[in-house]
This record gives structure tokens, C-alpha cells and sequence, in this order.
């Protein structure tokens, strides 16, 4: 029996996992996560699959992050 006190389940560990990981990673490379991940989840309905690794917070930065088109 796998513990599941602070996310209920073990699916909802795992999505919380890749959250907190998405999140800290943005911190890492010094990009806003919400504005980071209001964009991707905007953004990934009509981003082609090959070229996921765009959506990588410091890949995004680069690509789209807000000074990218300054």
C-alpha cells in the first residue's frame, strides 16, 4: 500500500510531481511559472509533438518567453 496523505493518490502524486518539477524548473532559468505555464497550456493545442521540447522552461524562454521578442 503506497502512501497517499498529502495528494490522495497515486496519480495525483505523480501530476504533482511534474508540477512541482515544471515550477522549479522555471525558478532555475529566472521565468515567471504562471506566466510560463499560462502560456504553455495555451500554447500546446497547436504546438507540433516533434518539437516538444520547445515547451522546456529554458527552450520557452528563449523561444517565447517575454524579452525573447525584444
Amino acid at each position: 500500500m503506497t502512501v497517499t496523505l498529502f495528494t490522495g493518490s497515486e496519480r495525483g502524486g505523480r501530476a504533482a510531481a511534474i508540477v512541482y518539477t515544471l515550477i522549479e524548473s522555471c525558478r532555475r532559468v529566472n521565468v515567471d511559472p504562471y506566466v510560463y505555464l499560462r502560456d504553455v497550456l495555451v500554447r500546446v493545442a497547436t504546438h507540433p509533438a516533434s518539437r516538444v521540447d520547445e515547451l522546456t522552461p529554458d527552450r520557452w524562454k528563449m523561444l517565447f518567453g517575454p524579452q525573447s521578442a525584444a
